[in-house]
């Protein structure tokens, strides 16, 4: 082996050991031995790598609720990268993308070097809208390679388990590639496999014909005594990047974990018009629609691109825990924070630890939206009444974004402002 082939190794064997550390800090509570302790730390090795090829998080409701203005300053977890790239789309903003995974890191990494050196629209759509054309690792090559910096790039020339390098998952279909698109093609195949067929939903004309088809294709499956057991299984909600301790708050009182997923993939289904709702098509098309005249992410839209691409310098990628980053500033930096359902995760310390942070370095009338797996915040009586007290908590406002939520996943949407 070469010195410098001997150099990746170690550096991808050292980058995957620090991820799945960081990892490890953020998820475990129990120990190894315990049954609890095994479900997590299975969890942290299905999620040390690409979970989220797109985030499931709609930017629509994220940018209603915080209303932003220009120059305001906004701190996120960058997930997919879809939500920050929206954000600066919507509005001149200055957006820190942060996140605990490298491959998420590596990934809005790329997307900011697409937008900035791609020489137009279609050259970034082969990548990140059809995202299934084989010329892209030529395109990477030739014009994105040499924009990034080197942990990036050694991610996107590493080798998949199978060895194929990892730039290759934008020729083989990227959106359903990562924990939660293979997740979603084991439900497809699943589905076929009774005989249903998840992607007749795509073909429905209507919001009516939507519900038809759910109840006729889907919603059987979530009746049948062996797919009940299975939704049982913390492990089986992995793959849309659910930890043990999530779990538990998605199922809340329901007397089964199967009613809370049919009824919210009920939602998905039918709540929204497909021509309106790209999760759908990722849902049930893997992918967004064929020939580009489907709903896209703000980001991703055509008429978007000079918006884009004019303010993808305001964007800026950090590998880091949130409370970590936050912890640097001496002084009121942010206007709003987006902590995507990550909460849910937390212990009552971690809370405490993150929103002393955010108290200590939010500007006048800051927003802070996340969101739940259950339909309730998880804040009160968790986080210090000292601390709380200095946020308004709009509960009817929360519940109607829930509402507006394309994604539909999520029990809650929560906003707080900074009142004093």
């Amino acid at each position: 082996m070469s010195g410098a082939a001997e150099a990746h190794v170690q550096d991808e064997e050292t980058l995957h050991g620090r991820r799945n550390h960081r990892l490890a800090e953020a998820v475990h509570r129990y120990g190894a031995a315990s049954r609890k302790g095994l479900e997590e730390r299975f969890f942290t090795w299905a999620f040390s790598g690409l979970v989220y090829p797109q985030i499931w998080e709609d930017p629509a409701v994220d940018l209603e609720a915080m209303a932003l203005k220009p120059g305001d300053t906004v701190a996120a977890i960058a997930s997919g990268g879809c939500n920050v790239l929206s954000y600066v789309t919507a509005q001149d903003v200055r957006v820190t993308a942060l996140d605990l995974n490298p491959a998420h890191v590596a990934l809005n990494k790329l997307k900011l070097a697409a937008v900035q050196h791609a020489p137009d629209y279609d050259t970034f759509a082969r990548f990140f809208v059809s995202a299934a054309d084989r010329e892209t690792a030529t395109i990477y090559d030739d014009l994105l390679a040499p924009h990034l910096d080197a942990a990036t790039r050694a991610y996107w020339d590493g080798r998949d388990m199978l060895g194929r390098r990892r730039i290759s998952y934008f020729a083989r279909r990227f959106y359903r590639q990562g924990l939660l698109g293979t997740f979603i093609t084991m439900g497809h195949l699943i589905a076929r496999a009774h005989g249903r067929d998840p992607a007749k939903l795509l073909k429905a004309t209507s919001r009516a014909e939507q519900e038809e088809l759910f109840k006729s294709e889907l919603e059987p499956l979530f009746d049948m005594a062996h797919m009940r057991w299975l939704m049982s299984k913390p492990a089986s909600l992995f793959g849309l990047g659910i930890p043990p301790s999530q779990y538990d708050a998605l199922k809340g009182d329901a007397p089964h974990m199967a009613e809370v997923l049919k009824a919210r993939l009920a939602r998905l289904s039918y709540g929204f018009d497909l021509k309106d709702n790209y999760f759908a098509w990722q849902a049930f098309g893997r992918g967004y629609k064929a020939g580009g005249d489907g709903p896209l992410p703000l980001y991703l839209e055509r008429a978007n691109w000079e918006t884009l691409k004019a303010r993808a310098g305001n964007v800026s990628v950090v590998h880091a825990k949130f409370d970590e980053h936050l912890g640097r500033f001496e002084e009121p930096t942010y206007n709003a924070y987006v902590l995507l359902d990550a909460q849910d995760w937390m212990t009552d310390e971690q809370l405490t630890t993150l929103w002393s942070e955010i108290v200590r370095t939010a500007k006048p009338g800051a927003r802070v939206i996340f969101r739940t797996a259950g339909e309730e915040t998880i804040l009160p009586g968790r986080v210090p009444h000292a601390i709380l007290a200095r946020f308004g908590y709009d509960a009817e406002r929360s519940r109607a974004l829930t509402l507006r939520d394309r994604s539909s996943i999520y029990g809650g949407f929560h906003l707080y402002t900074l009142e004093g």
